[in-house]
């Protein structure tokens, strides 16, 4: 195994438990400054994120974190989302440059969404708590649907760009469910992430876009990694990490759009 690419997985891993950012929007774009195109970054930082994170979820369902029917409803929208995609990808069969660019530019548009949803997520969240009573008066039927569109969005975003499912996904169910436990909503996007970035990771693996030794590396040093973070988790100034992340993601998302 390449050492580059364990400590690379091992520092991600870190961060990832500290700060709880998803490791799709650091994988990635440490992944294109390896060297690895575009298509294969996504790929094999799909299939990296369902196997780091189907632990969380055995974890989160254990602490009754996880509210299987909201699950469901985003399910229920990102996995033919993601399906669709891929089969669109295999049937226009675009040229590796072609691809490798719209995914660049998807990428770097999916970056600064998740910079924007680190920096103002407190500051959506007080809102959807201030706004909670107009949600209480909407129908079930129509949550549902929105969930379900919101999860149709995830499910493209992610499968072009590997980022959204954590902090995307967990903003927009902040906004749609503003009195269930922020606990909950984290365990449940988590729970709905992983079958999302396993389908889209093995759409991407038939595309050819799946680098299994670095995946094999990655994860060598990121399990250990994410346990080390979060036994830490508490002690580094969250006011302080998060935004310089914010920035890191924005400036990396902003160079991919505009290359």
């Amino acid at each position: 195994m390449e050492p580059i690419y364990i400590l690379s997985g091992l520092a991600v891993g870190f961060i990832v438990g500290l700060t709880g950012v998803g490791g799709g929007s650091l994988m990635t774009p440490i992944l294109l400054w390896f060297g690895i195109s575009p298509a294969t970054a996504v790929g094999t930082d799909l299939l990296y994120a369902a196997i780091t994170k189907a632990g969380g979820v055995v974890v989160h369902h254990r602490q009754r974190n996880i509210d299987w029917k909201i699950t469901g409803w985003l399910a229920a929208g990102s996995v033919p989302a993601a399906l669709a995609t891929v089969l669109a990808l295999n049937l226009l069969h675009p040229d590796m440059g072609t691809l490798n660019a719209l995914i660049k530019h998807f990428l770097g548009f999916a970056l600064i969404l998740t910079a924007l949803a680190i920096i103002f997520k407190k500051a959506l969240l007080a809102f959807a708590q201030r706004h909670a009573s107009d949600w209480l008066n909407r129908p079930q039927h129509q949550l549902n649907w929105l969930t379900l569109v919101t999860g149709l969005v995830l499910g493209v975003i992610v499968t072009l760009s590997s980022i959204g499912a954590g902090a995307l996904g967990t903003v927009a169910l902040f906004m749609l469910y503003p009195l269930i436990p922020t606990s909950r909503l984290v365990g449940t996007e988590i729970a709905h992430a992983v079958p999302l970035t396993a389908i889209a990771g093995l759409g991407h693996a038939g595309l050819g876009n799946i680098d299994w030794f670095v995946l094999t590396s990655l994860l060598t040093g990121s399990l250990p990694g994410i346990w080390i973070g979060s036994h830490l988790n508490g002690r580094a100034s969250d006011k302080l990490l998060r935004p310089c992340l914010a920035v890191m993601l924005a400036l990396v998302g902003g160079k991919l759009i505009l290359l």
